[in-house]
């Protein structure tokens, strides 16, 4: 420390704590950031499965008296 003049300097320390806080909040909102791309592609991903899902059965023929199978109820 005593070798780097940049240490010595009054309000050096202030100086790298608000660099360093500031590099985290960078960092943070790029992790937001990709944080919230990822839930929107997963959200997307979803919907569209959960229409496939309803497509399909609602494509598959019944016969009737048959009782009707809920996919959906947590049994299967």
């Amino acid at each position: 420390a005593a070798a780097d003049p940049v240490s010595m300097v009054p309000g050096s320390l202030e100086r790298e704590s608000w660099c360093n806080e500031h590099m985290l909040h960078e960092r943070l909102d790029i992790i937001e950031e990709k944080v919230i791309k990822t839930v929107e592609h997963l959200e997307s991903e979803v919907k569209s499965l959960l229409n496939m899902i309803s497509e399909t059965t609602l494509n598959i023929p019944t016969v009737p008296g048959t009782p009707l199978t809920d996919v959906f109820d947590g049994q299967y």
